[in-house]
């Protein structure tokens, strides 16, 4: 019941923050209008750069969000008396997961929609199983932001957690250079990193009309990295910041 109750909390204060609102729907719908514009005409590029944009806003908009929220929860004492409750550190973290999950889900519909039926987007796949992936790739996002904030003392240094954490794994997950084109050494460092099996999967959504056994096997390493990345963040979970 606590868990339940934590993602009741947290979906309530989302619900009355309206930019974190606009961030999350309003952000994603604005940039996809943008990159159908920049790529004019190149219906195979945006096709291909969308799709997986689909699954990085998600992941970068939580893991801002996600950070900065738990780091106010910590710096305000919210967290501090939440802690002397019953409620256990999973509980709060899980719940966070969920409550964002949800979040992600409307996100992820809601800029599907418009990437399918008002900017052409064409895909072999469901665009369900995009929305599937993306929603994973949200959750991603919502627990490497938690396990980060606790490393953070202001929201400032919440911020500047993204180039190290984020960045990295956009650069080298294939959207830029295929990674049977990248060094070996930048492979191995690629191969160790969660979003690179997020944007697999969303590319063998792009090619094939049925689910594939890659596919399969991509979503679950993301959700193994996200069980593991919410238990270690439970672990380094500070009540408050000094």
């Amino acid at each position: 019941m606590t868990l339940l109750h934590t993602t009741a909390r947290i979906l309530r204060q989302l619900r009355h923050d309206k930019r974190t609102i606009g961030l999350l729907v309003v952000v994603p719908t604005l940039l996809l209008t943008l990159l159908y514009f920049m790529y004019d005409n190149q219906e195979m590029v945006f096709d291909r750069v969308a799709l997986i944009m689909l699954g990085l806003f998600p992941f970068i908009i939580m893991f801002l969000v996600t950070s900065i929220a738990m780091l106010r929860e910590r710096t305000t004492g919210t967290l501090e008396r939440l802690l002397t409750t019953p409620l256990r550190r999973t509980d709060l973290l899980f719940g966070y997961g969920i409550a964002f999950g949800v979040a992600a889900a409307i996100q992820a519909t809601i800029a599907s929609a418009l990437a399918y039926w008002l900017l052409d987007l064409d895909t072999a796949g469901s665009p369900a199983l995009v929305i599937l992936i993306a929603v994973t790739n949200a959750v991603l996002g919502v627990a490497l932001g938690l396990l980060a904030s606790a490393f953070a003392q202001t929201e400032f240094q919440a911020v500047q957690f993204m180039p190290v954490v984020a960045l990295p794994q956009i650069l080298l997950c294939g959207l830029f250079v295929p990674r049977d084109q990248m060094a070996g050494w930048l492979q191995a460092i690629s191969d160790v990193m969660p979003l690179t099996y997020a944007v697999e999967a969303l590319q063998e959504v792009g090619a094939n009309v049925d689910a594939t056994s890659t596919m399969w096997r991509d979503l679950g390493v993301v959700a193994g990295v996200v069980v593991l990345a919410l238990v270690l963040a439970s672990m380094t979970l500070r009540r408050r910041t000094p």
